[in-house]
């Protein structure tokens, strides 16, 4: 109700209460305890949270209640990133600290809700990469094919402190609720080895954390109002963006704008994966959330096709449920295949086809080596192989296709149309 009728100048005080309502903090348990994740630096789990969590939940609550709650260290954690000799840092939070996040979020998101742009999707309520994606392709099929293809650097872990800070006070007002957030930010980092960094830092929303996103929103809010005022198209999904121009003179321009604004808030375009991409030329692409938008040389076409770090990715998930040396049988395999593949097709069931089936014919060929080394022949597979194993004999099996789904995903589309 507040939020409809509104608040008198626009900022809300007493937000506290709020969070450390025993509602809230049940169900800021409730969510973490569903998405599971690992432990954080105490070594604590969700199970063994879970074993006593309304006494603990009770704890947390006094500790809000006298404002005397410190989060904990995150753990630091490098993931692989795909194609790259990098790793990404993460930080992971506490179980404890995961759940008080949770509460903060639920409380203050709604009230920032209302003022993030259209074009903004990460991380928000009722969007998602899908909806990102359709918009990247409609704008294409508008005509924009001018695209400024942008990469913040290290976006997470550059956020000033002081700034983002003064973002969220122009409408949080509550004493307790600032300090609360900015001890999340300025939480120690506890390195796998056991040492821990100092805990005065003044920059970064550590990614891991669960209301580092929501953090990140709010800073880069004001860059999506300027871009909107500007009459610029922009699609934007947590640091990953893209805007798109009808003509190469507006994207010149628009990037100049974004390396000024990037300037005075602190953070760095990325130089050689920041660039303008003319995608009314053969060939030229830009990749954005796991896909690859490519024109055609051919059809003159935009598509979207399986990003190559994301193909590299998924092969690296499943190779090893096909090593050649696996004893386990083709059935057990092919079991063990099928719910990754289905959560791969989910994401990528928009890609085009002939993307689909070479991830297809690439598990095939695994598969075809592992019986191959069990007939007693060495090398990989062969041509032969092929009419020994023919594409039928995996579908016995029931391996998953990524092609067939496609189709089947097409044929049931076409029959609610005509509904």
């Amino acid at each position: 109700m507040a939020l409809e009728r509104g608040i008198k100048g626009g900022v809300w005080f007493s937000l506290i209460d709020k969070i450390y309502a025993e509602r809230t903090l049940q169900l800021a348990w409730e969510q973490v305890q569903s998405n599971a994740g690992a432990c954080g630096a105490d070594c604590m789990t969700v199970a063994h949270f879970a074993k006593d969590s309304q006494t603990r939940l009770l704890a947390v609550k006094e500790h809000l209640t006298k404002g005397s709650y410190q989060p904990k260290p995150v753990r630091r954690v490098y993931i692989p990133k795909p194609g790259s000799s990098e790793k990404r840092p993460l930080g992971i939070p506490t179980v404890t600290d995961r759940i008080v996040q949770t509460a903060v979020k639920m409380v203050i998101e709604p009230i920032f809700e209302r003022e993030f742009a259209e074009h903004s999707y990460g991380f928000r309520p009722g969007r998602s990469c899908r909806s990102a994606l359709r918009r990247v392709e409609e704008l294409l099929q508008g005509g924009l094919v001018h695209v400024v293809d942008v990469d913040i650097k290290g976006c997470f872990d550059s956020i000033p402190h002081q700034r983002l800070m003064e973002l969220v006070g122009e409408r949080i007002a509550d004493g307790r609720v600032l300090v609360l957030i900015e001890s999340m930010l300025k939480q120690g980092i506890m390195e796998q080895a056991g040492e821990m960094e100092p805990e005065e830092r003044d920059e970064g929303t550590p990614q891991g954390g669960v209301i580092s996103p929501l953090l990140a929103n709010i800073y880069l809010n004001p860059l999506d109002h300027l871009i909107s005022r500007s009459g610029i198209e922009m699609v934007r999904y947590a640091d990953d963006m893209v805007m798109l121009c009808r003509d190469a003179q507006t994207a010149h321009s628009v990037l100049q704008t974004l390396r000024e604004w990037m300037a005075q808030a602190g953070l760095e375009l990325h130089a050689q994966k920041t660039k303008i991409v003319d995608m009314g030329q053969p060939r030229a692409h830009f990749d954005f959330l796991g896909y690859r938008f490519w024109h055609g040389k051919t059809s003159g076409r935009i598509r979207r096709v399986i990003r190559p770090k994301s193909l590299k990715k998924i092969r690296e998930t499943l190779k090893p449920f096909m090593r050649r040396t696996s004893g386990q049988s083709m059935s057990a395999i092919a079991h063990l295949l099928r719910p990754r593949l289905a959560g791969f097709f989910n994401y990528f069931k928009h890609a085009t086809a002939s993307s689909l089936a070479e991830v297809d014919q690439w598990v095939r060929g695994r598969l075809r080596s592992i019986l191959r080394k069990r007939a007693g022949h060495r090398g990989k597979g062969r041509g032969l192989d092929h009419h020994r194993w023919p594409n039928s004999y995996f579908v016995r099996l029931g391996v998953f296709n990524l092609e067939e789904a496609r189709k089947l995903e097409l044929m049931s589309l076409r029959v609610a149309a005509n509904f």
